[in-house]
């Protein structure tokens, strides 16, 4: 069965309007709504006292080998904290091991102690202005500020949270004193969406890269909870999801994009968030080639195909749609969304919303 086609291609503001404010804050969010995205983002972590925060990465800020700062992991400013420089560790994470300081070492209170950071300010020095000036949002901050702009706006602007390293939270991890985390991401998930009653199945995807904690979210927590939301696999262009690496299965993303791999993700997910060189590739001179079968058997598969991540610096895009040889300078993202919404993409995760929307809107999708 053919998936349903959204009314236009959705735009997804990744992580907020990221390419113009530090990601993962109320700011940036609240810009990606101004600038008419369809949903915002939130990747969601898990604090000492089990609340969800939203960063990229349970690595608040990250030292390399060297003990030099690393620019390109680090979204907070911890690292500055003397009071807070015997939190300092190393962990493995997903088969990473990682040296910083990580949110499941501090209580929500600390957290809020902190400010965000520009995380690639080799690529965005412009957004190195509002370093130290935005607090470290919550789950429940992020839905306050949608309800409040979608009231405002008379918009039903959605909620696209993701849940990272959930099998580490759940067993995997240990805090810095030594304890296992023990927290089900998709459990608190759906806790907090009841209790800020934020359900609308329009208005939400649940996405993740991992395939065991979808499969308990559609089989178990959101039958007990009496809620049916849409789910998203996530897929990268290698490697295999880390709960199947763990559990020493041989499923890994290549066979995942399979017509077979794609009607298994049916059973449990309502689409695929896919890295988007695996519905166009690149060339070996780095252009855009043609797109792939991807989005076609997905759709045969009764999926929906949202892509990701769409970026205007020259950096992010293929030869052809560069202007100019500084990779932090922009070039023609919008010609890139075009190309891809014309390959079938029923949403594009974007850093720059308002290029996206404009793109969308010249092919007259809405």
């Amino acid at each position: 069965m053919k998936a349903k086609r959204t009314a236009k291609s959705l735009v997804i503001a990744h992580r907020g309007a990221s390419g113009y404010r530090p990601e993962h804050t109320l700011a940036s969010y609240t810009l990606a709504i101004e600038q008419g995205a369809d949903f915002v983002e939130p990747d969601l972590v898990a604090t000492k006292d089990h609340r969800l925060i939203c960063r990229h990465e349970n690595a608040l800020a990250v030292l390399n080998p060297d003990g030099s700062l690393n620019t390109q992991d680090t979204s907070t400013d911890v690292y500055r904290r003397v009071d807070f420089a015997p939190r300092l560790a190393t962990k493995t994470i997903d088969g990473r091991e990682v040296r910083g300081w990580f949110s499941e070492d501090f209580t929500l209170a600390e957290i809020k102690t902190l400010r965000a950071v520009e995380r690639i300010p080799a690529l965005r020095p412009a957004n190195t202005q509002y370093n130290g000036q935005f607090e470290i949002p919550t789950f429940e901050d992020v839905i306050a500020l949608v309800q409040t702009q979608s009231s405002r706006t008379r918009r039903a602007i959605g909620i696209y949270p993701e849940t990272k390293h959930p099998s580490y939270f759940h067993s995997e991890g240990r805090g810095i004193d030594g304890s296992v985390i023990g927290i089900n991401l998709g459990a608190a998930l759906i806790d907090v969406l009841r209790a800020t009653g934020f359900t609308d199945r329009e208005r939400i995807f649940i996405q993740s890269f991992e395939v065991e904690n979808l499969r308990e979210l559609q089989q178990i927590l959101l039958p007990r909870a009496g809620l049916t939301l849409p789910l998203i696999q996530l897929i990268e262009g290698s490697a295999a999801p880390y709960d199947q690496v763990l559990a020493g299965n041989v499923l890994d993303y290549a066979a995942m994009i399979k017509l077979s791999g794609l009607q298994e993700i049916a059973r449990y997910a309502r689409g695929i968030g896919v890295f988007k060189h695996l519905v166009i590739s690149r060339t070996a001179d780095d252009a855009l080639a043609e797109p792939s079968p991807l989005v076609r058997d997905a759709h045969a598969s009764g999926l929906l195909v949202h892509g990701w991540t769409f970026r205007a610096e020259n950096h992010f895009l293929p030869t052809e749609l560069r202007h100019g040889r500084d990779s932090a300078s922009h070039g023609d993202l919008k010609a890139e969304v075009r190309a891809f919404v014309a390959a079938g993409l029923d949403g594009v995760f974007c850093d720059h919303p308002d290029l996206a929307v404009a793109a969308i809107a010249s092919l007259g999708e809405g």
